[in-house]
């Protein structure tokens, strides 16, 4: 089935690399069963399997990008929030590139939780909409980078095109641990260089103004407290400042 098919084709290289630099740095001895949502080509599950003793299963709108010939690909529409299997089921389950792309992420984050195992681990990926460019496109013409005008009737929902959902690391991260998943761990797949020239000139008032504004948050309206205070001490680091895509991964509770 399409093995000649350009792994490039839906997933970037340096997202999937982000993802499993992720998995090596926190969760290195990972084993089990592992669940790929939106597997396209089936190209992280090749990767980890050189990787991990893993056994993979996927999962995607359709079975017509997977190159992988010992791979059977279950049909599900991820927008409808369900998804096909008992709780309890996996100790692994990748969600790479596929949450901007969805009605409602957070209906799929709570069925996440439901078919990990306790100590099961998620390993999230999204476009970064607070990188310097990012922030720059948004003040100029209302669209965060990696996401634009929409048209109507799109039907190519895996492609750029099919960007419907922003969404900032801190309510990714409020969804992970509303359900019952542990502090976020984060990183960036690669820097993206028009940050760099945004950063140089920006800086020093983002990190003087944040810090203004983090305290009358904190002081007068009493909505940063010690539960979300590490999730927004990232949003004006340098790898949020710089980074293309978030790289997020966290743990069931109770394993």
């Amino acid at each position: 089935m399409h093995e000649n098919l350009d792994d490039n084709t839906l997933s970037h290289d340096a997202t999937l690399e982000g993802a499993l630099t992720n998995l090596k740095n926190n969760y290195p001895n990972i084993t089990g069963n592992h669940l790929d949502i939106g597997s396209g080509t089936g190209n992280l599950i090749r990767r980890m399997r050189m990787q991990y003793n893993l056994t993979s299963s996927a999962c995607d709108y359709t079975d017509e990008f997977m190159a992988l010939d010992d791979v059977k690909v279950d049909i599900v529409d991820l927008n409808d929030g369900v998804l096909p299997y008992a709780d309890n089921s996996f100790d692994l389950v990748t969600f790479t590139e596929v949450a901007e792309h969805l009605e409602n992420y957070r209906a799929i984050v709570r069925e996440v939780h439901r078919i990990l195992k306790p100590g099961g681990v998620i390993v999230l990926t999204t476009p970064n909409i607070l990188n310097m460019k990012s922030r720059m496109r948004f003040l100029t013409n209302g669209f965060w980078s990696m996401f634009g005008p929409l048209h109507v009737g799109e039907t190519a929902i895996e492609s750029t095109g099919g960007h419907i959902t922003p969404i900032a690391y801190p309510y990714l991260a409020h969804a992970l641990m509303s359900v019952g998943f542990d502090m976020p761990k984060l990183n960036v797949d690669k820097i993206q260089f028009p940050s760099i020239f945004w950063l140089v000139l920006f800086y020093l008032p983002i990190r003087i103004i944040g810090a203004l504004v983090w305290r009358k948050e904190r002081n007068r309206y009493h909505t940063l407290d010690t539960h979300n205070a590490p999730i927004i001490s990232q949003i004006n680091s340098l790898q949020m400042l710089l980074g293309r895509c978030i790289v997020v991964s966290a743990r069931k509770t109770g394993g």
